[in-house]
């Protein structure tokens, strides 16, 4: 790992990494997405937004923060899963993307597209061994606190 990828850890300076950190969001895929969130807000409690369902969690090492995570079914069918042939999305939540994804091309990992940048976050797409594609995240939570968007808490 190359020195600027990693610093000391220590309360003055930021890990930065390349990692995941947590799981950013789940998304599968449902006959009826509409009547699938409606039925998991009725039935499960959770709140619904333009996404979804929003999770609220505090971030371990710095608790004042709030972070979110992403649940979701999409269309049966939907394109948003390919080339993968499963019937989910695993979003995960990293830190350093460009650098994880440096790590991941030199490992050979297949990098499905180019990193987006969005005020919200940077996304990148991967494949797995097993032919699962997965969503890295590199989040930009305090967009979504400023929303006061409903979250399931």
């Amino acid at each position: 790992m190359a020195a600027e990828d990693k610093q000391p850890k220590n309360n003055n300076q930021k890990d930065t990494t390349p990692k995941v950190t947590g799981l950013g969001g789940i998304f599968f895929f449902s006959d009826d997405p509409v009547a699938s969130r409606e039925w998991y807000a009725e039935n499960l409690g959770l709140e619904v937004n333009q996404w979804s369902s929003s999770f609220e969690f505090r971030n371990a090492n710095r608790p004042e923060e709030i972070n979110y995570l992403q649940w979701s079914p999409s269309k049966r069918g939907s394109e948003h899963f390919k080339p993968s042939k499963k019937e989910f999305m695993i979003n995960y939540r990293v830190q350093n993307l460009e650098g994880l994804v440096k790590k991941l091309e030199a490992n050979g990992v297949s990098i499905l597209d180019e990193i987006e940048t969005f005020d919200y976050g940077k996304f990148v797409h991967i494949m797995d061994h097993e032919g699962n594609k997965i969503e890295l995240w590199e989040p930009v939570d305090s967009v979504f606190t400023a929303m006061d968007l409903k979250t399931t808490k």
